[in-house]
């Protein structure tokens, strides 16, 4: 079954192809000039930092089995504390090894992460993914992703804890918390946007955190996140990068205006405007701190781990005020 028609026009109209040049494998992070960053710098105000990743471990781990392959970190010791050349009482060494899915924590989706009608960001084929990893487009092409970060707290806006399951984030929703925050999202920016269901796995309870609540009606669990309308938010705005504090970025069950859609932003943001996207983002602290001082912008550091041909990457962002 196609997407609904609503869906195809809106990829269309936010398409990004050859925007960059016929061989561009980064999309919309061609949006942070070098007067861009330069601009960001003057974000830094205090000096104070944040990180945004929820901690990598095996036990307490965000993934709970609902997507193959997608597991939490398996890290084992290889050696302990042994000798390198042969007198245990010079110089010894330990060392660890992990196995792991590069989405199972706080990550960035890699460009080549959804197809959709056979193609992914280019209009490339789909083919062009194989066991041996994405020939193009994988996530080491993003290189650095570090710019001015823009936090609009949605949870905040509507003077929730949490937004319930099933709410889509809309245009008005993005422009309002502007407007409540006063701050502005400027062409290169990475856009970040708090639900507040992270506060659930920091207090440990990774099951709801990863399960969502259930909806009326729907029986699919039910997430807050990203519906249709913020992605033309991302397109005017030129956003270079967008994050949620969600493991499913997109609202679920699908944008309740448009029956039968199934992950259409994913496909949107990824495929048709090479927007980077990412996941799980730990934004509780940050957002405490912004309501505090009022300031919601800040140098963000982001940039993914370059796996080359990797579908995506764990990361460490930090945020600097």
């Amino acid at each position: 079954m196609p997407y609904p028609q609503e869906i195809i026009d809106l990829g269309e109209k936010v398409k990004n192809w050859g925007r960059w040049g016929e061989d561009d494998e980064r999309g919309t992070v061609n949006f942070i000039t070098d007067d861009v960053l330069l601009e960001a710098a003057n974000s830094i105000r205090s000096g104070k930092r944040f990180s945004l990743a929820f901690p990598l471990k095996q036990q307490g781990g965000l993934q709970l089995g609902s997507m193959p392959g997608r597991i939490n970190p398996l890290r084992t010791m290889v050696q302990l504390n042994t000798p390198v050349i042969g007198d245990p009482s010079l110089f010894c060494t330990s060392d660890d090894v992990v196995t792991m899915g590069l989405q199972a924590a706080t990550h960035w989706d890699g460009l080549c992460h959804a197809s959709w009608d056979g193609k992914i960001y280019g209009g490339r084929d789909a083919n062009t993914i194989t066991y041996d990893g994405a020939s193009v487009c994988g996530i080491e092409k993003i290189e650095t992703l570090t710019s001015r970060g823009v936090l609009l707290d949605i949870a905040e806006l509507h003077e929730v804890d949490e937004l319930s399951g099933g709410h889509a984030i809309t245009y008005e929703d993005c422009v309002n918390a502007e407007e409540r925050q006063d701050v502005k999202v400027r062409s290169g920016d990475i856009l970040l946007l708090r639900t507040g269901m992270m506060a659930k796995a920091r207090n440990g309870d990774v099951v709801s955190y990863g399960s969502g609540t259930p909806v009326d009606g729907s029986p699919m669990p039910g997430f807050p996140g990203v519906g249709l309308g913020a992605v033309e938010f991302f397109y005017d705005r030129e956003v270079a990068a967008v994050a949620t504090d969600t493991i499913t970025f997109e609202v679920m069950p699908w944008d309740p205006s448009v029956p039968g859609a199934i992950l259409p932003i994913h496909c949107i943001n990824l495929v048709m405007m090479g927007l980077t996207q990412g996941q799980n983002f730990d934004l509780e602290e940050l957002s405490a701190d912004c309501k505090q001082d009022g300031q919601y912008d800040f140098l963000l550091e982001a940039s993914p781990q370059p796996f080359v041909g990797g579908i995506g990457s764990p990361v460490n962002p930090v945020a600097i005020k």
